[in-house]
């Protein structure tokens, strides 16, 4: 079917970047939102960033200017680009993938879809 693998976590000093990012494979016909949600210890997974595939662009107040999402519709693939880190960046990072169109058996099945999530730490 359809699998998203992240790469980019790690561990970051304050003040410091990463860069992460997701590519969904399967046999897709298109994603309509990909996106980003993070999710710390004993907290709720939130939005981090989210872009439509027509590249209309959400963003958590918590990362507006230091976070910047992208997206390439052609890999199926978005990245998150984390600049200015802090300790509170700290969490579990997961991709998304929300209206999946893909082929499956003898027509298209539309769905949503997580990465296994990354880990971020920011040491202070």
């Amino acid at each position: 079917q359809v699998q998203l693998v992240e790469s980019g976590g790690g561990l970051v000093q304050a003040g410091g970047s990463l860069r992460l990012s997701c590519v969904a494979s399967g046999n897709i016909f298109s994603i309509n939102a990909m996106g980003w949600y993070r999710q710390a210890p004993g907290k709720q997974r939130d939005l981090v960033a989210s872009i439509t595939r027509g590249g209309s662009i959400n963003y958590a107040n918590s990362v507006k200017g230091r976070f910047t999402i992208s997206r390439d519709n052609a890999k199926n693939s978005v990245s998150l680009q984390m600049n200015s880190l802090k300790s509170e960046d700290t969490a579990v990072y997961y991709c998304n993938a929300a209206g999946v169109l893909y082929f499956f058996g003898s027509g298209y099945v539309s769905d949503d879809y997580w990465g296994q999530g990354t880990q971020v730490t920011v040491s202070s």
